[in-house]
């Protein structure tokens, strides 16, 4: 029989025993800290209670006031889903058809000989990530070259994530020049060029995540040229069809020229930006293949590949999405909604340039206005970022990246005063 002071000493013990058995039992006890996501910016923001914060992180459209928009035409569209009473049924494998069929037209035009020709392997995909890690597996499994993808430096930061995820190699070329605050178009061809034969080159068909940069048309043609001099397979991400110009046709100019050309490209779609369905992940992944014939091969192994992801996509944005796109009226009146979410970003752009001007800044700005699109790569530093957030309340991602479309007419001018003093 234990003693009083023996019972009393397991008694005290017992906590720590239990702790260290929990403790034990975890499987997840080894799990690093991962880094903080692009939405930390967003959390140092709400913490902030500056009544004239300005957070630029996140890439979400937003109105002159600073607030969410949701568009007339999609709103309009939605209404018209919800009269019909539709079912809640399964959409098939590859999504809703009347939105897929619409979706190619857009991007590939009416007049596209692959559309004519039947042959656009195309599935819904859950937004534009969806449509870049179906991509990213079907290359994975069937792509007959290196399974290495090339992507520009910078992209957008989950492509890396992405296409590793999907078993790809990734590796980068040259596109940014710091010290031009522009493209390295020459860098760029000459490392497309240096690729072995074969290559996956990711390409942004507009409005470059994260540098706002785009190739001119000329440019365009001389990399498709470089391209399939290589034998190299053209991977597009259109994530801002119309955002960018305010023009889905111009907008659409490389996707077009490459396939006019010769090439065979995939292309990954997202309807977030420029229809404004962000929460309802509205997208696609195409393929252009050679025949109808292998484009029944090829959409086959899409389904055989979807069908253990996710199974089948959601339907309601799609039913959005499609209504805007197969309804004239409402096409016509979206497109105009697109070009004024362009139009307004383009002269948030310029009112920027004008108010760092106006303080007597000596620095070259043209580069805001030259970029395109929601993004502007500032050629701030990281350590003068920190200092915007710190001292001037104005959020965005360290590597001197902003969301243009965070600014508004009444913020410009604080804006550009923070920036000025941060940059002299």
């Amino acid at each position: 029989m234990l003693s009083r002071t023996a019972i009393r000493q397991l008694r005290a013990q017992a906590p720590k025993l239990r702790v260290q058995s929990v403790r034990a039992a975890s499987a997840w006890s080894q799990v690093p800290q991962g880094p903080p996501a692009i939405l930390g910016i967003t959390e140092a923001f709400k913490a902030d209670s500056h009544p004239e914060k300005i957070n630029l992180g996140v890439g979400a459209y937003r109105d002159d006031k600073g607030k969410p928009y949701v568009l007339p035409s999609v709103d309009e569209a939605e209404q018209q889903v919800i009269k019909k009473k539709l079912d809640k049924e399964y959409a098939g494998i590859t999504g809703v058809p009347a939105f897929t069929k619409a979706a190619a037209l857009l991007a590939y035009g009416p007049d596209s000989a692959a559309i004519k020709e039947d042959r656009i392997a195309i599935t819904q995909s859950i937004s534009g990530t969806g449509a870049l890690r179906i991509g990213g597996a079907f290359l994975e499994r069937h792509y007959p070259g290196a399974k290495t993808i090339y992507i520009p430096t910078p992209s957008w930061a989950n492509h890396n994530a992405v296409f590793k995820d999907s078993g790809l190699k990734v590796e980068k070329y040259r596109y940014y020049n710091k010290d031009t605050i522009g493209l390295d178009f020459d860098g760029m061809v000459e490392d497309i060029k240096n690729m072995p034969k074969g290559s996956i080159v990711l390409l942004h068909a507009c409005a470059h995540n994260p540098t706002g940069i785009d190739p001119t048309e000329e440019q365009w043609r001389k990399i498709s040229d470089v391209v399939k001099e290589g034998g190299h397979f053209p991977f597009f991400d259109m994530a801002y069809q119309g955002f960018a110009s305010g023009d889905t046709d111009k907008d659409a100019f490389a996707l077009r020229h490459f396939i006019k050309e010769g090439h065979l490209p995939a292309l990954c779609q997202s309807f977030a930006k420029n229809m404004g369905l962000y929460g309802e992940r509205v997208g696609a992944f195409s393929i252009v293949c050679e025949d109808a014939a292998e484009k029944k091969r090829v959409d086959s192994q899409i389904k055989i590949l979807v069908r253990p992801l996710y199974s089948n996509p959601p339907v309601h944005g799609a039913r959005i999405a499609s209504t805007i796109l197969n309804d004239p009226a409402l096409n016509k009146q979206w497109l105009g909604e697109v070009k004024g979410m362009a139009d307004r970003i383009i002269t948030m752009r310029a009112l920027l340039k004008e108010n760092l001007e106006k303080l007597g800044s000596k620095h070259d700005w043209s580069h805001i206005t030259s970029q395109i699109g929601m993004f502007a790569y500032t050629g701030l530093k990281p350590e003068q970022m920190d200092q915007l957030a710190k001292e001037c309340s104005v959020y965005a991602t360290k590597d001197g990246r902003i969301s243009v479309a965070g600014i508004t007419s009444g913020n410009v001018k604080r804006l550009a005063e923070s920036i000025y003093k941060v940059t002299g």
